[in-house]
């Protein structure tokens, strides 16, 4: 079956086929059918059932579109997406070819890592293994060395969970925690004191979304960056939740927050044991985690290692030389 649309100007296919085609690729990879645009044509082609699920979220979008209310196409293109996984959820590679072409470099990694789904961007085994379990678990908690991309694939995950339409929010978060300079010497507000800890956030987000498309999410509520503090009294459902540098957490943020996980969402604890910027004597709540939910059923544990580091060859060396030195000073 085939479909086909003419949009009545540049603006109109602007609107409907997203800031660098992401709502085009959402709508390809939310329903798994071939999607092509050329110019003000759309032309959409395959399974019956599938095109015609298309076909009529394009119609839906291009109404939001035309009648100028408070119902955006994108928001026609969540609700259309939303109601075909509930009657038939589709089974599709969660990235598309022209997704591809912008990540190249990653599809050069370790020949021997598997390249089922998302994992077609992992460049280390272990890297291959962490989305894995992303794909495959409700709650994952990641540890590993600065560089191993623990941050960088879970937000990926999540941006491909929002496109197909999986979750309807994504969440960041970190903990507000002082590395050895005190906020309060820091100019401004308390938000323009803790958006200095937020920033490598927003950096992963802008590194798959442009800047147009973080601004618009954040200003819709789509995407929320916030300190772990504003989690709290909150039930977030279908959403994707990310909780960042989680060896800065007190047992007690810790279960604030994996309880704060609501219907049909998704967590993804990251943080590296080795390097802690708590008060002397105090637990991590990351550690703390480990010795008691390792057994809990739906809970996955990633172990990322020097050998995972795909930044500059050099960050390996350094994370190495200091294992070396504080084992043997141990």
């Amino acid at each position: 079956m085939s479909a086909q649309f003419e949009f009545r100007d540049d603006e109109e296919t602007q609107e409907i086929l997203g800031i660098r085609d992401i709502q085009l690729r959402m709508i390809r990879d939310g329903f798994s059918v071939q999607a092509v645009a050329r110019g003000r044509c759309l032309d959409l082609e395959g399974d019956d059932k599938r095109v015609e699920a298309a076909r009529q979220a394009v119609e839906e979008m291009m109404a939001a579109h035309r009648s100028s209310g408070n119902h955006s196409p994108e928001d026609a293109l969540d609700t259309a997406l939303q109601r075909f996984r509930a009657g038939d959820p589709p089974e599709h590679d969660p990235l598309g070819e022209s997704e591809q072409e912008l990540f190249e470099e990653s599809e050069a990694g370790d020949p021997g890592v598997p390249r089922t789904g998302l994992q077609k961007i992992a460049r280390t085994p272990g890297q291959a293994r962490y989305l894995e379990a992303m794909e495959k678990n409700d709650i994952v908690m990641a540890l590993g060395p600065a560089g191993t991309g623990k941050t960088y694939l879970a937000v990926r995950a999540a941006v491909e969970s929002l496109k197909s339409g999986e979750v309807r929010k994504l969440i960041l978060t970190r903990p507000a925690v002082e590395a050895g300079e005190k906020l309060g010497f820091l100019p401004g507000d308390f938000q323009q004191k803790v958006n200095p800890y937020l920033r490598p956030l927003y950096d992963a987000l802008h590194e798959m979304l442009d800047y147009d498309q973080v601004r618009r999410y954040s200003d819709r509520e789509i995407i929320e960056v916030v300190p772990l503090a504003y989690m709290r009294g909150r039930t977030l459902s279908h959403s994707f939740i990310i909780l960042d540098e989680a060896q800065n957490t007190t047992t007690a943020q810790m279960k604030m927050f994996l309880t704060r996980m609501g219907a049909r969402s998704r967590i993804v604890v990251t943080g590296d044991p080795t390097q802690m910027d708590l008060p002397k004597g105090q637990t991590s709540g990351l550690l703390h985690a480990r010795r008691v939910l390792t057994s809990v059923k739906g809970i996955a544990w990633a172990e990322l290692e020097a050998s995972d580091i795909v930044r500059n060859p050099l960050v390996t060396r350094i994370v190495k030389a200091y294992e070396r030195h504080e084992g043997s000073s141990s």
